[in-house]
C-alpha cells in the first residue's frame, strides 16, 4: 500500500532548529507525504522549503495542552493564517471537557472554525482520546461533527496514551462521513499505521514517517 499520502510528517519539539525543519521538509518532499506539521515559528520557513511541491504545511494551535484562552487560540490561528499555513491542528480545552463545560467548548471551536474556513484553510481538532472515556469521545464526535470541522484528531503525542485502533473505530462510527480522522501519537511502525487506516483513519501524524515509508516499500 502507498502509505505516503496519508502521512503528516511531524516535528513539534520545542528545541527544534531550522536545520531540523529543513530536513523534515526535504524528507516530506522525497517521500511525497501529505504535509509537514511544524511549530508556528517555522511556518514561513517550511512554506519556502516545500514551495511548488504539493506538500502542505500544517501547524498547531493551543499546543500541547489546549487550556489557553479562546482569545489566545484565535490570535494564534490568525497568525498561522497570516503565515499561510494550510492546515491548523487545534487542541481542545480538556479542563472544560472534564468539567462538563461543553457549551464553552462548542463556542470556542465555532469561532475558530469560522475564522479558518473563511480563509479556506483546514481545521483539525485534537481531542486527546487517550484520556477520554468512550462517552466523551462519542460526544466530541457529535459536537465537532455538527460544527463541520475537517478532521477529528486523536492525540497530541504528549498524553500518556496516543492513537489506538479502538479509538479510531469508535470515532469513525460516530462521525459524519464528511469529517475525516487523523490518528497521531505513538505511530512508529507500518503495521500499526495500516491497522489505523483500516479502522478508518484518513491521515496519520508521525515523527517516524520515513521509517514507516521505508517499511511500506519493503512490504511490496
Amino acid at each position: 500500500m502507498d502509505i505516503s499520502p496519508y502521512i503528516d510528517h511531524t516535528l513539534l519539539k520545542p528545541t527544534s532548529l531550522f536545520e531540523d525543519i529543513e530536513r523534515l521538509c526535504r524528507e516530506a518532499v522525497m517521500h511525497r507525504f501529505a504535509a509537514v506539521c511544524v511549530p508556528p515559528p517555522f511556518i514561513d520557513f517550511a512554506r519556502k522549503c516545500t514551495a511548488s511541491t504539493g506538500v502542505k504545511v500544517a501547524t498547531v494551535i493551543g499546543f500541547p495542552f489546549g487550556y489557553s484562552s479562546s482569545a489566545a487560540k484565535l490570535a494564534e490561528a490568525e497568525s498561522a493564517i497570516g503565515s499561510q499555513a494550510d492546515e491548523l491542528d487545534i487542541v481542545i480545552n480538556l479542563i472544560r471537557l472534564k468539567s462538563g463545560q461543553w457549551n464553552q467548548l462548542e463556542a470556542e471551536m465555532q469561532l475558530l472554525t469560522r475564522l479558518i474556513h473563511d480563509h479556506r484553510k483546514v481545521v483539525k481538532v485534537i481531542i486527546e482520546t487517550g484520556v477520554l472515556t468512550e462517552k466523551e469521545i462519542i460526544k466530541c464526535c457529535q459536537m465537532y461533527g455538527n460544527l463541520g470541522v475537517d478532521f477529528l484528531k486523536t492525540s497530541t503525542g504528549y498524553a500518556e496514551k496516543g492513537a489506538s485502533v479502538e479509538a479510531v473505530s469508535l470515532m469513525r462510527k460516530h462521525l459524519p462521513t464528511s469529517v475525516r480522522i487523523k490518528a497521531s501519537g505513538g505511530i512508529r511502525t507500518y503495521d500499526f499505521a495500516i491497522k489505523l487506516i483500516e479502522a478508518g483513519a484518513d491521515r496519520l501524524g508521525s515523527s517516524a514517517s520515513v521509517a514507516i515509508a521505508e517499511e511500506a516499500l519493503a512490504a511490496k
